[in-house]
């Protein structure tokens, strides 16, 4: 493309110009980032200085860069600088009310954990009061078993001594009951039987006498009586065998079973049973500490909340993203302004006006007023009004806008509320809350016993319980939340009021892109200026002759619109039955709107007698103020479409008294083509009646 050589002033002037807007608009994006974004010093200073290097040489020395960060700024009120302006407006709430609101919950969930564990203490402390006066209890109760299995030690020396000497007697009785027992045995054994023993003396003598004198043997029982006599003095001996017999059951009768007797009544004497019992269990084993617990508790919460927290980090780093598509969607305007003749060519210029001048003066063809169709499509860049496609934008982004709105005034009630719950909260529990028993009651044991300390100190129990106190509520544990910020809040709207602005002119704003395009590229513009006017002209063309069409078909119609009267001008029989039902209306025979016929301001009647045609302002200026019914063949002469019948005769008549009116020539030029089309010859008569 060629382009004016601009001069070295100029040149200078512009690229020092180009220089400073690189500076500042370098500038303006570090204090967004810092000041709104709230990012880091320091990778504001890198992205600041990064961004002013390319802008400012860019701009200073590259027309290419200089044109496409000119076209950045009116993309900035387009469609995605819309888009961008909501998304660094609602990254403003979430790193506002959104991230305010996660801190309240933060704030709720530590302050829930440091109850838990104030109560996890307040519980091992009454179990450790609880626990004390059992143990005591319990050691008193070791102490008496202690002194019990003393007792019992001496208890059972005493009676070891005592069994020892009994039965050291028992061992002496013992071996005089085994002399008394064995000493008739011994007494025999040594003695003998002295009666057995001297009649088995005088019986052997007796026997031997008898062997020896077996005739004789009467005399040797004459030593009979001497057995008689002096084994009779033997036996005397045998009473000390005997005496020892006698004296052992006495013994055994007299002494033995009683001195037993007495000896297990002694035995059972000393014998005793102790049994101590006791049971108490208190178990305190846990996993972790209680301030374990509490951290579980706190990073459980963290961990829920951690997705939202990544996300909202993020949220940060968008703008950049966002300003480098908005450098390619200039880019890409700047492609398609150069090398497409129909991108965003749609406005009725000055050149475009001082074209349509010429062509008027020199007698060609013009392309305005445009219609009505045309006026929705193509409008003048100055013009407050909205074409078609604008006003639809401009509806769904006003929708999608309030979707917005009603999306970050719920996210800023939810901040406000969650803040006035918690500092309700912490109004209403600032302080702390100590219960304390109501009433006290005492138990009162009585006796000087071991077994009623043992009492004494098991009731002693009730007495720490009721005496303890219990922190229901501690300042450690209040809470303290995050107040919502009322300058972010005012940012944020300041941020929906300007992307309102652009919702409402970013439109009008926009069209300054072709305004820059135009100024560096005056030849190009020129271009697509004539590119629109033959658009616009071909346009014209076949719409009149699609006009011609309209007005034929519905002249053919009586211009009825409704299928029951078009239905009636064909069927006579049909039209007592659809008049009475519908009311006569007179429409326009070119686009078909509904006319007038006395309102002469708005339509225009054809003057023709017999003609019904009956056009609105619009229709009968692209006609060329010419009635289509009856005098349409003598527009287009060389297209003359006729569909005739033979027995049609209303349509030549009408066109035979438009023709007269014009000149006679016209009319027997017009005589023999209708000759020829209808291969008939047309009566003068019938010519006459209709002048």
């Amino acid at each position: 493309l060629e382009t004016e050589e601009p001069s070295v002033a100029r040149a200078v002037v512009r690229s020092t110009g180009g220089f400073i807007l690189g500076l500042s608009l370098a500038t303006a994006y570090g204090l967004l980032e810092l000041l709104v974004e709230g990012h880091s010093p320091w990778g504001c200073l890198v992205g600041t200085f990064t961004l002013a290097a390319f802008l400012s040489l860019g701009m200073g020395f590259s027309r290419q860069v200089r044109v496409t960060v000119l076209l950045l700024l009116p993309q900035a009120f387009s469609k995605q600088g819309r888009t961008l302006l909501l998304v660094a407006a609602f990254g403003l709430v979430l790193q506002g009310p959104c991230a305010n609101t996660l801190r309240n919950f933060t704030q709720a969930s530590e302050a829930v954990a440091c109850g838990a564990e104030l109560a996890l203490n307040q519980t091992a402390k009454v179990l450790e009061r609880a626990k004390q006066p059992l143990v005591s209890a319990l050691n008193k109760i070791k102490a008496i078993a202690q002194r019990a299995k003393q007792v019992a030690d001496r208890v059972r020396k005493f009676f070891r001594s005592i069994m020892d000497g009994v039965k050291h007697v028992a061992r002496a009785l013992r071996n005089v009951w085994y002399w008394l027992l064995h000493i008739g045995d011994v007494c025999n054994s040594e003695l003998g039987n002295p009666y057995l023993k001297c009649a088995r003396v005088f019986d052997d003598a007796k026997d031997s006498c008898m062997k020896v004198i077996p005739q004789a043997y009467h005399l040797c029982f004459v030593l009979m009586p001497f057995k008689l006599m002096l084994c009779g003095l033997a036996s005397v001996v045998q009473v000390f065998c005997i005496i020892p017999g006698y004296i052992q059951t006495f013994l055994r009768e007299t002494m033995s079973t009683p001195v037993r007797n007495l000896i297990n009544r002694v035995r059972q004497e000393f014998e005793f049973n102790m049994t101590a019992t006791h049971y108490f269990s208190v178990d305190l084993n846990a996993s972790r500490s209680l301030s374990q617990v509490a951290l579980d508790l706190q990073e459980a919460v963290s961990m829920k909340l951690y997705r939202v927290r990544e996300a909202l980090a993020l949220m940060g780093y968008t703008t950049p993203l966002l300003l480098l598509l908005l450098y390619l969607q200039a880019l890409y305007y700047r492609y398609g302004y150069l090398n497409w003749d129909s991108f965003n060519n749609v406005y009725i210029t000055s050149r475009f006006l001082r074209m349509e001048a010429v062509r008027s003066r020199a007698g060609l063809p013009t392309v305005l007023p445009l219609t009505a169709h045309e006026a929705r499509h193509y409008i003048q860049p100055g013009s407050i009004f909205l074409s078609r496609w604008e006003q639809i934008f401009c509806i769904l982004a006003i929708f999608h806008l309030a979707r917005h709105l009603l999306l970050v005034l719920f996210l800023v009630f939810l901040d406000y509320a969650v803040f006035w719950v918690l500092d309700l909260a912490r109004y209403h529990l600032q302080g702390e809350v100590v219960a304390r028993s109501p009433v006290f009651m005492s138990i009162t044991v009585e006796g000087a016993g071991s077994t009623g300390k043992i009492y004494r100190d098991l009731v002693s129990a009730f007495d720490v319980l009721q005496q303890g106190n219990i922190t229901v509520l501690s300042r450690r544990c209040q809470l303290h939340p995050s107040e919502p910020n009322s300058t972010g809040y005012i940012i944020i709207g300041v941020m929906y009021g300007l992307c309102f602005f652009v919702t409402l002119f970013g439109n009008h704003v926009s069209r300054l892109r072709r305004l820059i395009c135009a100024s560096y590229y005056p030849s190009r513009e020129q271009e697509r200026i004539s590119y629109l006017y033959n658009v616009l002209l071909s346009r014209r063309t076949k719409l009149l002759a699609a006009l011609h069409r309209s007005v034929r078909r519905r002249a053919a119609d009586h211009s009825h619109m409704s299928i029951l009267l078009v239905l009636a001008g064909r069927c006579s029989c049909l039209v007592p039955f659809i008049s009475y039902f519908s009311q006569h209306q007179t429409y326009c025979l070119g686009c078909g709107q509904p006319q007038d016929e006395g309102d002469t301001e708005n339509s225009v009647a054809c003057g023709t007698p017999g003609c019904r045609g009956l056009f609105c302002l619009t229709c009968f200026r692209l006609l060329g103020n010419t009635c289509s019914v009856c005098a349409s063949p003598l527009s287009y002469q060389e297209e003359l479409d006729l569909e005739l019948d033979s027995s049609d005769e209303e349509g030549p008549r009408l066109w035979l008294a438009a023709a007269h009116r014009k000149g006679p020539e016209q009319e027997a030029l017009l005589r023999q083509q209708l000759q020829e089309a209808l291969g008939r010859t047309l009566s003068w008569d019938s010519m006459s009646e209709s002048r």
